[in-house]
């Protein structure tokens, strides 16, 4: 296969500067809502690699395009970043994007600019080797992730219309293929109680006394969860406390436990949150909170803060596509599995049922950790992989 070749030799010599791309947006800080700079390097860099279109939606969310077939193929990665936290915890500086020993290092290497800088050397390749295939490639630089998962999609399809027949996910996954994972959602949970003085306490209700009850019996939830073969069981866990009264002298009047959910195949919001509320009984007020803060665009897409599970047969069309991809390039069978965490999918497959695969650099487990960093040589390998998928697609 001619351009099998040419793409694996491509994806070598363009090596280095994938890796310089990376380096470079791992030095602009871009938390969620405030990605401006780095949208703006990442339009620069895929209009140097000649992409045929360069655009930002009402959003925020920056689009290359390359070709102009009848089909989509999207390939997509979030550019916001969590925090670096602690910064005793790293050995390097976080923002430092320093290139050492085959890796890049940095917050937002694995999590998920490694993706995108992999994503624009795709670009540069297929344009070099003038594709003009079946599909319209798609490659979406997507905002807010960090913050709500999936809203930059339900806002791509929602109001752009951009219905891809397959996206693919460039979230970390070893270079394995990865057909889905987890739905999420959040719920907060509200105590009353009565106030009194803090000397007679006998005269009140406290809030916070009813709530370590309740938390108690959300732990042992976990126990009678749900579980699929491929996503595992469903889980529970309290990832908040607060509660309020009129003085720190005072018996507290109400108090919020917030929780994050996993769902499992099968589990839904509904399904959820009356499992929550058998365990808790009558004395809490359960909600699922919303989100609305708006993009660095001053635009908001406000949306429930629930997030659907989805996955995909392992001998679906896309999934083996993907793997076609893999064995092509490097003659192995890749690992076939599904994130732990959450990703853009929740939107495309979860909610909108449109395929979705995932195949990214770096390792899952470094998402969001101290001292994250990615292997250079993965993101060649990656940058091959989104070159070469939409040949075989085609051939399929």
């Amino acid at each position: 296969m001619k351009v099998k070749t040419q793409i694996r030799s491509l994806a070598t010599k363009y090596g280095e500067y994938t890796a310089r791309n990376l380096s470079e947006i791992v030095r602009i800080p871009s938390l969620s809502c405030e990605e401006k700079r780095v949208v703006e390097r990442l339009a620069e860099l895929c209009r140097d690699a000649g992409f045929d279109e360069v655009r930002t939606d009402g959003l925020g969310n920056l689009i290359g395009r390359v070709g102009n077939g009848k089909r989509v193929l999207a390939i997509d990665a979030h550019i916001d970043t969590v925090d670096t936290g602690d910064i005793n915890l790293w050995d390097f500086d976080p923002l430092s994007g320093e290139l050492k020993k085959g890796f890049v290092l940095g917050r937002g290497t694995a999590d998920q600019k490694g993706g995108a800088a992999s994503m624009i050397t795709a670009g540069r390749i297929l344009k070099e080797i003038g594709y003009e295939g079946l599909y319209t490639v798609l490659f979406t630089f997507t905002v807010m992730e960090e913050d709500c998962d999936g809203l930059c999609w339900r806002y791509l399809i929602e109001r752009e219309k951009i219905v891809p027949d397959l996206a693919v996910i460039t979230e970390p996954t070893n270079l394995g293929v990865f057909r889905g994972h987890r739905g999420r959602m959040e719920m907060e949970l509200s105590f009353s109680g009565r106030s009194a003085h803090g000397s007679m306490p006998e005269l009140g209700v406290n809030a916070v006394y009813r709530a370590a009850e309740a938390v108690r019996r959300i732990e042992k939830l976990n126990e009678t969860l749900a579980s699929d073969e491929f996503l595992g069981p469903g889980s529970v866990a309290v990832t908040m406390i607060s509660s309020k009264s009129p003085s720190l002298c005072a018996i507290p009047d109400g108090c919020l436990v917030h929780l994050d959910r996993r769902l499992t195949w099968g589990e839904t919001l509904e399904s959820a949150i009356e499992g929550v509320r058998e365990a808790v009984g009558k004395d809490a007020r359960i909600e699922v909170p919303g989100y609305d803060r708006a993009s660095y665009l001053g635009t908001t897409y406000p949306q429930k803060r629930y997030f659907p599970t989805w996955k995909l047969e392992p001998g679906s069309a896309p999934v083996q596509a993907a793997v076609r991809t893999c064995s092509e390039l490097w003659d192995r069978e890749p690992v076939v599995g599904k994130w732990t965490f959450s990703t853009n999918g929740v939107a495309i497959c979860g909610t909108h049922g449109i395929p979705c695969i995932g195949f990214g650099p770096g390792d899952e487990a470094l998402a969001h950790a101290p001292n994250e960093r990615i292997k250079k040589d993965q993101l060649e390998a990656a940058s091959a992989f989104y070159a070469l998928l939409p040949f075989i697609l085609e051939r399929d």
